[in-house]
């Protein structure tokens, strides 16, 4: 049952009451006023986190139907950014995401209270400083959600106060919901898919017409965009409104060629919506919802890119320490030393030598963002092909991807890896089989990698096979790091594979 469902109403307070029933005659009449308002005024925080949205958003609903005034609140937690996931793009992105929140809830008459400092701590000085009694959150997945999760509900039950968690928010089918025989969770995803394409939705919220927040509640002001540095120079921007009109406009020309078209690397016809439902800006359920409705292969392949996340949301509810650990150990000794470091620059920097590999990874370092079948060859190449640990990736990624998140950045590299929830753990992509099925003409690779924009066709993915006069106009771009086969076979040999 969702948390929106639990929601209960709060008690008058009696001690209030009784204060306002005594206030001194000495007290301006405004004092006595505000006092009495003080004791028949309901008020609830809702604690935002990776549900940054006014838009079907149960903990939001769910406070206001059961209080008279609300405090949004959203915490920079230090913590965070001590784990290193505060990087630059997603800071920039998370700037206009808290932005366009407090855009939204002025525009319904409140306002976004912004706090800075340890969660737990600040959620329970808002909720005294509001006397409010109950505090609303979206469920998490990681295992610092649930510690914090936790430790919330102590300390608001220490205080007095209830704190309601909401399941279905940050994913479209909760953690935990549906599971097989014998196990907490779905390590295979197919029979996943068929359950969570079975299992019924919940039905989208409307975003409320108005939102009364406590005047007396402070807020610290809201980081723009423009004062953080090193961020890619084309990241998209971020905000609920962005997110809304994203998801629209797909719907209307792109998902109908989804399903044929979702691998094409020039063509982009993928829907960008990722940063948009990891930072809570579009809601899963909604997005799902609204793609089903308009029916065809498309959209259910969208559905089924949406479940992807799910299962790996539910994988790292289940099993936190994937986070950092195989979840299903290959006893890789991975390469070590100053020789595999310089392939692991190589690589980041792309100039591996192979075309379609270095123009994901230059797509990655401009945009923040790169294309789904990218980030699958690139990852293959770094832990099959060089037989670098999949953590070096892993953490490049989360340094540069807007949408870069726990579940999904870790548990899709150990898919790739072997290390993960693969059937296959042991398949290779060849980046020129690769290149050639989903860049065919080079288009893409000539958009990311300039020296090899004179370079027509497929020929672009082979450059070492032209004339050398030609191959001489391609500037500087690198010969190949390391020969396919001789990546194979040290591969094959690691694993034990003959």
């Amino acid at each position: 049952m969702s948390g929106s469902a639990k929601s209960a109403k709060s008690a008058k307070s009696a001690k209030s009451a009784k204060s306002a029933k005594s206030a001194k005659p000495a007290k301006s009449a405004d004092s006595a006023t505000a006092g009495a308002r003080s004791a028949t005024t309901r008020r609830a925080v809702v604690l935002f986190t990776s549900d940054l949205r006014v838009h079907d958003h149960p903990p939001l609903r769910a406070a206001l139907a059961g209080a008279d005034e609300v405090v949004p609140l959203f915490v920079r937690d230090p913590a965070v950014d001590g784990a290193g996931f505060a990087a630059p793009n997603r800071r920039a992105f998370l700037a206009d995401c808290l932005g366009a929140l407090d855009a939204g809830l002025r525009e319904r008459g409140g306002r976004l209270v912004l706090r800075a400092g340890e969660t737990v701590a600040e959620v329970c000085a808002v909720a005294r400083e509001a006397d409010a009694a109950e505090v609303h959150v979206a469920a998490g997945c990681s295992g610092f959600a649930q510690r914090r999760e936790e430790r919330l509900r102590r300390a608001l039950t220490a205080d007095g106060r209830r704190l309601h968690v909401h399941d279905a928010v940050v994913t479209a089918v909760p953690p935990g919901r549906i599971t097989p025989q014998n196990s907490g969770h779905f390590a295979v995803f197919t029979p996943y898919f068929r359950r969570w394409r079975q299992e019924g939705l919940r039905d989208p919220l409307p975003a409320p017409r108005a939102v009364r927040v406590p005047e007396s509640v402070r807020s610290a002001a809201i980081e723009p965009r423009a004062a953080v540095g090193a961020v890619s120079p084309e990241l998209a921007a971020g905000g609920e409104d962005v997110a809304r009109r994203l998801l629209a406009a797909w719907l209307r020309r792109g998902v109908g060629e989804y399903d044929a078209r979702h691998d094409d690397m020039p063509g982009d016809a993928t829907s960008r919506l990722s940063p948009h439902l990891h930072f809570g800006t579009l809601s899963p359920v909604e997005a799902v919802r609204r793609a089903l409705a308009k029916g065809g292969p498309g959209a259910e392949a969208f559905a089924r890119q949406v479940c992807w996340r799910d299962f790996n949301h539910q994988l790292l509810a289940a099993r936190p320490a994937v986070s950092a650990a195989d979840y299903r150990t290959r006893h890789d000794r991975w390469r070590t030393g100053a020789s595999a470091e310089a392939d692991a620059e190589a690589w980041r920097q792309g100039r591996t030598g192979y075309p379609v590999v270095d123009a994901a990874m230059r797509q990655l370092r401009t945009e923040g963002w790169m294309h789904n079948r990218g980030r699958l060859l690139t990852a293959s190449f770094l832990t099959k092909t060089l037989y670098l640990d999949w953590r070096v990736g892993a953490r490049h990624f989360l340094e540069l991807l807007v949408d870069g998140d726990i579940a999904n950045n870790q548990l899709n590299w150990q898919w790739v890896a072997g290390t993960g929830t693969d059937s296959r753990p042991n398949r290779v992509l060849n980046p020129l089989l690769q290149a050639k099925r989903y860049d065919p003409d080079g288009s893409y690779v000539r958009r990311w990698v300039p020296e090899l924009a004179g370079v027509a066709g497929a020929a672009v993915h082979e450059p070492w096979k032209l004339p050398a006069r030609e191959r001489a106009g391609c500037g500087d771009y690198p010969e190949p790091i390391v020969e396919l086969a001789e990546g194979l076979a040290r591969f094959r040999q690691a694993r034990g594979l003959g």
